[in-house]
């Protein structure tokens, strides 16, 4: 799901950028999985562990994402 797309799914009329920037205040990562929020145009940001490169593991682990050759 996109950024946008969870906003418009709210019906607050929240814009997809502050959606965003409400995700990365999420306490509770592990029990609400913001990591699989994404922007339209990629992965967009993630204010977990080493930032989008901790959305890029998370999303590899659970089978959204091919492991990159570079991946450790």
């Amino acid at each position: 799901m996109t950024y946008g797309e969870l906003a418009a799914r709210s019906g607050t009329g929240v814009p997809a950028r502050a959606i965003g920037s409400i995700m990365g205040a999420n306490p509770v990562p592990v029990i609400v999985p913001c990591h699989r929020v994404v922007a339209g145009n990629g992965l967009g940001g993630f204010s977990g562990g080493d930032g989008v490169e901790s959305k890029r593991w998370l999303l590899t682990l659970e089978g959204y994402l091919q492991p990159m050759l570079d991946w450790d």
